[in-house]
């Protein structure tokens, strides 16, 4: 699955992004406050909107980062990934929790990262 972060101002505004998602062929699948997650009919593709300067995008780049320059924790989530191919999740969530574990700590090194290299951003 391919993620996609997408920033806008206000993601509970979707006159400006939901239509055109849509007739592209996106599906909204989720829709909570703050957040929307638009996935293809094949469910290979997810698109997460979230709002531009929010803590979430912040993360989901740092963690991003991180990664580009940490092959070990890349190798590390890959290999938490490729351990679940074939699994049959009921819900994404199930998949989402699973990997949960090695995320948070991948964060926590992406994290501690961040702050030397960029000390203001956290």
């Amino acid at each position: 699955i391919v993620d996609i972060l997408v920033a806008v101002e206000d993601p509970d505004d979707e006159t400006g992004y939901l239509g055109a998602m849509e007739e592209v062929g996106y599906e909204l699948r989720v829709r909570e406050a703050g957040h929307r997650m638009f996935r293809t009919p094949e469910r290979d593709v997810h698109v997460h909107v979230w709002a531009a300067g929010s803590d979430e995008v912040r993360r989901h780049l740092v963690f991003r980062d991180w990664l580009r320059q940490a092959p070990g924790d890349r190798d590390l989530y890959e290999s938490v990934k490729r351990r679940f191919i074939g699994e049959k999740f009921t819900d994404m969530n199930y998949y989402a929790r699973a990997k949960g574990p090695v995320i948070e700590d991948i964060m926590g090194r992406a994290e501690a990262w961040a702050a030397e290299v960029e000390p203001e951003a956290t």
